[in-house]
């Protein structure tokens, strides 16, 4: 059993649920700049200092706080003996996400990057359905994570003017990461990267183009100004087409104070047919079959127990995201902006 920490500021609503439901963590520390015990986790020692927060006997810590902060507590963790689970972006560079690596196989302890997406329920469906040719070669493939906030919110850092601030770092590298995942490295990348709604000094807006060698044309989009939705995934391929409307319900179940030990057994994850992707496909005779897709339970336990399982057998390669991975999506984002600002597509390296 790892012993696990938080350092947090603001919500841990996507890690506490899962370490505190699973026998592969026990939950023991916290630090964070408010004073008192944890109202849900009294038994939880909640520290103010960070020497005196290092200082607990863990194994694993957990960073959920501001962007900037990523490198600074990850480094100090590592430099502890401690493994480190960093929530994503990685880091507000490239360079630190090197160092952090280098540092970590030094000490010889685990590192990952919470890239959660790749445990959604659409994703695992796309991945099976790739997996299986379905749709032949791919040519297109398109994924948004768009949202409607006209408004600033309050007193979120993520919208102010500092480093690591706004849409590119809060949601592409989700979409980075599954692109990925999918399909590897491309050639080029092009971007177009705005603030629509003229509020504040942060980016609010970006569509992504990744194009590959066989031809592959990939698009990432994100807006915080699409009141009326349209599909999370669009592939098409030699072979058909697939469609996906809807984001996987295990972020709001956990907004809801939902876990996976206290709904239904079984029932975690899982998605309302409704929501169900199409799969277009050419039958042999040119005509074009239609088929609801049932979505593949979501599982972000999945991550959570790779990482325990990896740092208690000591097997690095074992470690399902790598931090090299969660690097490529950051190195990603700093070739977005100079294409932005080149107003061209640049070569992927």
């Amino acid at each position: 059993m790892s012993k696990s920490t938080v350092l947090r500021s603001g919500t841990t609503a996507f890690h506490i649920p899962f370490i505190t439901t699973s026998s592969s963590f026990e939950f023991v520390a916290v630090l964070r700049r408010q004073a008192g015990k944890l109202d849900a986790f009294p038994e939880v020692q909640v520290y103010n200092n960070q020497d005196d927060f290092f200082s607990h006997d863990l194994d694993l810590v957990i960073i959920t706080s501001p962007n900037t902060h990523h490198y600074p507590y990850a480094e100090a963790a590592l430099n502890r003996g401690k493994h480190v689970i960093v929530e994503k972006p990685f880091t507000v560079t490239s360079s630190e996400g090197e160092k952090l690596i280098a540092l970590a196989k030094e000490k010889n302890l685990v590192l990952s990057v919470f890239q959660n997406r790749r445990w959604d329920g659409d994703f695992l469906t796309i991945q099976k359905l790739l997996d299986e040719k379905k749709l032949g070669r791919v040519v297109d493939y398109e994924s948004h994570f768009d949202r409607f906030r006209n408004k600033l919110k309050g007193n979120a850092w993520r919208e102010e003017d500092q480093p690591g601030s706004g849409v590119l770092f809060d949601l592409a590298p989700h979409l980075f990461d599954q692109a990925f995942v999918l399909f590897g490295k491309p050639k080029y990348l092009s971007a177009d990267i705005r603030n629509q709604r003229r509020l504040g000094n942060t980016d609010d807006y970006f569509e992504l183009r990744l194009d590959y060698e066989d031809g592959l044309r990939v698009i990432l989009k994100a807006g915080m100004l699409v009141a009326d939705k349209g599909p999370h995934f669009t592939i098409h391929g030699t072979e058909g087409s697939f469609l996906k409307y809807g984001l996987d319900p295990q972020e709001d179940a956990l907004r809801a104070g939902k876990n996976p030990a206290n709904v239904p057994a079984g029932t975690w994850g899982t998605e309302d047919e409704s929501l169900w992707g199409k799969l277009t496909t050419a039958g042999t005779d040119g005509s074009l079959n239609v088929a609801r897709v049932p979505t593949l339970p979501g599982n972000y336990t999945g991550f959570f127990e790779n990482v325990a399982e990896t740092i208690r057998s000591g097997d690095h390669s074992k470690l399902i995201v790598k931090p090299e991975e969660a690097l490529l999506s950051i190195r990603a984002i700093e070739l977005a902006r100079i294409s932005n600002e080149k107003r061209a597509a640049v070569l992927f390296q």
